[in-house]
């Protein structure tokens, strides 16, 4: 995936956390990477419309993600500033955010 789309491969901390929207049934399935920071591992995942909200993502381990949604294992060694948008139908786009790398 990362020369799929001219990444440096940059593999996550499994100790730290990724920050899950509460909801991980629909679709499309986003996916940002920012800086490691504190106990998180920098990548933000939900599904649906996007909220700002304080509460909108919570902390979980890898290991939990991956049991209900594996697809997304193949993205998360793409750099900081990388961002997906995927569904179950096959649909997927990739590419960089330069803004993302500042938190």
């Amino acid at each position: 995936m990362c020369a799929k789309y001219g990444s440096n491969f940059n593999p996550i901390n499994i100790k730290l956390f990724i920050g899950i929207g509460a909801d991980m049934e629909y679709e499309p399935i986003n996916g940002l990477r920012h800086p490691e920071h504190g106990t998180m591992n920098g990548w933000y995942i939900w599904c649906g419309e996007f909220s700002d909200s304080d509460d909108f993502f919570k902390p979980i381990h890898i290991e939990c993600l991956l049991e209900s949604n594996p697809e997304i294992l193949k993205y998360l060694s793409l750099d900081v500033g990388f961002r997906f948008l995927i569904d179950k139908k096959g649909y997927e786009d990739v590419w960089f955010d330069e803004k993302l790398k500042n938190i």
